[in-house]
């Protein structure tokens, strides 16, 4: 194996190990967003970016190379040839075997390059998610606790707001009793009033009839006065 096929090899060893580390279930997208925030990360984003191009450019030659050497050595004249001499068969065999060796490795190579870039974004944004999540559920909490006070300030309200009715209620029907019971006695009293009333003026018109009866007697006795001294005066 040539050098640049052992480094695709050993690239392809290096991207399963990792795939497999981030496919470990107990290990959350939390955890793993936290490490893809490390301060080193954001240094070398500039940077992972041309990595990631490069070695999608990288693997893609590597690949189409690989293609022309399955190609070549799985043509009809290099069979030809290979029926012809027995010792060019396994040379040719051989040949083909690697070509088909390097065409899996680097097929395998780009598309676990592309499996881990997905799963790096797909754990990315779980853990935002998560987090957004979490952010709405505290918010959601918040609300319904905030939405529990004001159920129980209202229903405190109403029930003193009951309570006010009731006693107001129980106030208007004091006052009513008492406006009833003045009612009556002003009745009462305006009768007491109208009697009073009657009885003065009866007792004022008993009075003149008196005092009419007083005046008659008087004249009557000054007549009889004036008569007797008429007949003294006679006697003498």
């Amino acid at each position: 194996m040539t050098l640049q096929w052992t480094a695709v090899a050993f690239f392809l060893y290096a991207e399963i190990v990792f795939n497999l580390i981030l496919c470990i279930p107990f290990i959350s997208a939390h955890r793993w967003h936290l490490v893809f925030h490390w301060r080193i990360w954001s240094w070398l984003s500039p940077y992972w970016n041309k990595f990631f191009f490069a070695m999608i450019m990288a693997l893609v030659v590597l690949f189409c190379d690989a293609i022309r050497e399955v190609q070549k050595y799985s043509g009809p004249e290099p069979m030809h040839d290979a029926q012809a001499n027995p010792n060019l068969y396994d040379h040719v065999h051989m040949k083909l075997f690697r070509a088909q060796r390097n065409l899996y490795i680097c097929g395998f190579s780009l598309f676990l390059l592309l499996v881990m870039r997905r799963i790096v974004t797909l754990q990315n944004q779980i853990a935002e998610t998560s987090v957004n999540t979490a952010g709405l559920q505290a918010q959601m909490d918040n609300a319904f606790k905030t939405a529990e006070k004001h159920q129980e300030d209202n229903q405190i309200l109403k029930t003193a707001l009951l309570g006010r009715e009731q006693s107001t209620l129980i106030t208007n029907n004091q006052l009513k009793l008492e406006i009833e019971k003045l009612q009556s006695q002003l009745k009462v009293a305006k009768e007491a009033v109208r009697r009073s009333d009657a009885e003065v003026e009866a007792m004022k018109k008993q009075a003149k009839g008196l005092a009419g009866e007083y005046d008659r007697l008087l004249r009557e006795h000054y007549l009889l006065q004036n008569l007797q001294s008429a007949e003294d005066k006679k006697d003498q």
